[in-house]
């Protein structure tokens, strides 16, 4: 069944869509992604793709898992991993590609980041070389409640030649994690994670910002009302043409713009 917006409007550079449901966004967008891989598969015999982690990505994953890909010729990377910790964490990122996708859908590769490399520069070194083998095709992306990016909180670095770096997460961002259930207390977040920077997540040709739930309308009407500022990562967004994004009801529930 394919869900149809219920508005679809332009801020800046960039396509807006709002559905009427958490899982009719992850209906739609896995719908875009499907057709934009299979696109891009018609015109090369490989595609790659990096992924979002989260609670609001859970209806786009159970809906993409359902699609019917070639996924023998894609290339899965993700874009954080908290430094330290195992992939065998419950809040692993690298765990939750393979739990909610990989497992399911067998890719060609999967290439999850270390965060608990012996040597953070090293595992740094290690993944840009990967991404640079196999330049991102479509990132799927979330919006943080601070307005984050992958683990890039505000004030993000726009300029940035890097495509990884290290990261010290602020307090908003760790509650965060708190508050989806990862960790019982704000002590149990890890303090630093390894992430792509901004320009590399936008660097993919097609990137699709994922951004359900009311917990993150604060962060949507910062991202598309406010000013363009690294003080609100997810406002990047909307100079970009190649970024399309899905909210439902809740997430837009402050946009005041008809």
């Amino acid at each position: 069944m394919k869900s149809n917006p219920v508005i679809s409007k332009t801020y800046g550079s960039m396509l807006v869509y709002v559905l009427e449901s958490n899982e009719q966004v992850g209906l739609e967008a896995a719908g875009r992604f499907a057709d934009l891989i299979l696109e891009k598969l018609r015109q090369q015999d490989r595609a790659s793709v990096v992924l979002a982690t989260g609670n609001s990505q859970l209806t786009f994953m159970s809906s993409l898992r359902a699609k019917k890909i070639p996924w023998d010729r894609v290339v899965v990377f993700h874009m954080d991993a908290y430094l330290g910790m195992s992939d065998q964490h419950s809040a692993s990122f690298s765990r939750y590609i393979r739990e909610k996708l990989v497992n399911y859908v067998h890719p060609a590769t999967f290439y999850p980041m270390n965060g608990d490399a012996a040597d953070a520069n090293t595992e740094m070194k290690r993944y840009t070389e990967l991404l640079q083998e196999f330049p991102p095709d479509i990132c799927v992306l979330g919006i943080g409640e601070n307005g984050h990016l992958a683990f890039n909180d505000p004030p993000a670095d726009f300029e940035t030649k890097e495509i990884l770096k290290l990261v010290t997460l602020d307090r908003e961002c760790r509650m965060q994690q708190v508050h989806e259930g990862h960790f019982p207390t704000i002590d149990d977040v890890p303090r630093q994670a390894i992430t792509l920077t901004v320009p590399a997540l936008l660097s993919a040709k097609h990137v699709l910002a994922v951004v359900p739930e009311v917990r993150k309308a604060k962060a949507v009407k910062a991202a598309l009302e406010g000013p363009v500022t690294p003080n609100c990562p997810g406002s990047i967004l909307r100079t970009k043409s190649n970024v399309e994004m899905f909210l439902d009801r809740e997430s837009a529930s402050l946009l005041t713009q008809e």
